[in-house]
């Protein structure tokens, strides 16, 4: 089984109420079993939600108490965004899952680059919480864009 994120297959689980849907990755995925997760409503958070950023780290900070989750009005919810990831790494552990195809740039699910806090559309490199999660417990997380054109981006850059 393949933990893919919801937004990914149409579900409207997106900060803005819609979806990231992905028709050649559902295709390509057709013939698999896929648990469709969103680690933001799993954390607690509504959709629509306003947008979220990690600010002063990635991932792996936040998770360490060292950095943070802010959204665009100033309200702090770092610990809706461990929840989540915590939850998804259950679930993830219960159905034996080794590989996510995560959505990209997410504050939770982004692979290798996530937005850099300052809510002006630019990335950084780093993970999202959930990402950062996920690979400490050896599961290996790959971005829908990645999976899609064939690479291995288990590892961060």
């Amino acid at each position: 089984m393949i933990l893919v994120s919801a937004c990914l297959f149409g579900k409207n689980c997106k900060y803005n109420g819609g979806n990231n849907l992905n028709s050649l990755l559902t295709q390509l995925l057709k013939e698999e079993k896929v648990l469709l997760l969103c680690p933001e409503q799993l954390g607690g958070l509504p959709t629509p939600r306003t947008p979220a950023e990690i600010q002063e780290g990635e991932g792996k900070d936040v998770l360490a108490g060292r950095s943070w989750v802010i959204n665009k009005d100033g309200e702090d919810i770092t610990n809706n965004f461990i929840k989540g990831a915590k939850l998804t790494l259950a679930k993830a552990k219960i159905e034996n899952i080794n590989l996510a195809i995560l959505k990209s740039n997410s504050p939770s699910c982004g692979v290798n680059r996530i937005y850099d806090g300052s809510f002006s559309a630019q990335l950084k490199k780093g993970d999202g919480v959930t990402t950062a999660l996920l690979r400490d417990n050896n599961i290996s997380v790959i971005s829908d864009e990645d999976f899609i054109k064939g690479e291995n981006t288990n590892e961060s850059n």
